[in-house]
Formats: structure tokens, sequence, C-alpha cells
């Protein structure tokens, strides 16, 4: 018997028009997959999840993390900023943590057409954790 795995989801309500979507991936297949998800919690933009994300992992009954969200290009380069430092600190979370986070944020320097076009990330994002959690089983 395989074990039933618990799944959180982090997602930004920044570009909820786009993260909607994408959670609505994310849901279909952990359904798909057999994988819970025990915990949806919304931040308000990408830079905001690791509180969140590290609140995830500290919980016994959380296996691993999916996160999502779309960091669309600006007049500035604040996107590859906030990308950039988002996806640092999360792989430090999940390095300190020894649980799979998965970088389901597309961006930067996207428009909201190739946002919308990426919404299946949602869908790779809870495929990246499931794989991981198998192979370090």
């Amino acid at each position: 018997m395989t074990k039933k795995y618990n799944l959180a989801i982090v997602a930004a309500e920044f570009n909820y028009d786009i993260t909607s979507m994408m959670i609505e991936r994310a849901r279909a297949q952990a359904e798909f997959l057999e994988v819970n998800i025990a915990e949806t919690v919304m931040v308000p933009g990408v830079f905001d999840m690791p509180l969140a994300i590290k609140k995830m992992l500290k919980r016994k009954d959380i296996d691993g993390v999916v996160t999502l969200g779309a960091v669309i290009e600006g007049s500035t380069e604040h996107d590859e900023v906030v990308i950039a430092h988002a996806a640092r600190k999360i792989a430090d979370l999940s390095l300190e943590f020894e649980k799979p986070v998965s970088l389901g944020i597309t961006g930067p320097g996207m428009t909201q057409l190739e946002a919308v076009e990426r919404i299946e990330k949602g869908r790779d994002a809870v495929d990246v954790v499931v794989k991981m959690l198998k192979r370090l089983a």
C-alpha cells in the first residue's frame, strides 16, 4: 500500500485571474494522483510566500508544498527582484525542512497573455512535489 501524501498549496492573490486557474489545475492533478490537498493558504503576492511556506513545512501532517503565482512584467525590473528573492528563499526552506517545495511561479519577463498560456504550471507544480516525495521516500 502506498502512502497518501498531504500537500499544502501556497498561492498568490496578486494576478488572481491567473492564479485561480493555476489552483484549479493543481487540485485536479492532486485528485488524479490521489494525493490530498490538506491546506490552501492565500498570500498577497509571490514575495509574501516564504513565511506561509515555512508555517506549512513546520506541520507534521504536511509532506510538501506547492507554490503557485504569476509574476507579470511591469515597466520596472520589480518582477525580476520579486521572483529571484522568492525562488531563493523557497529553495532554502525546502532544504531546511527536508520536504519538497515546488516552484510553480511563472515569470519574470512575462506578459498577461503568456501568463494565461502557462496556467498548466499549476498541474506541473503538483507533479514535482509528488515525484520528489516518491523518490526520496
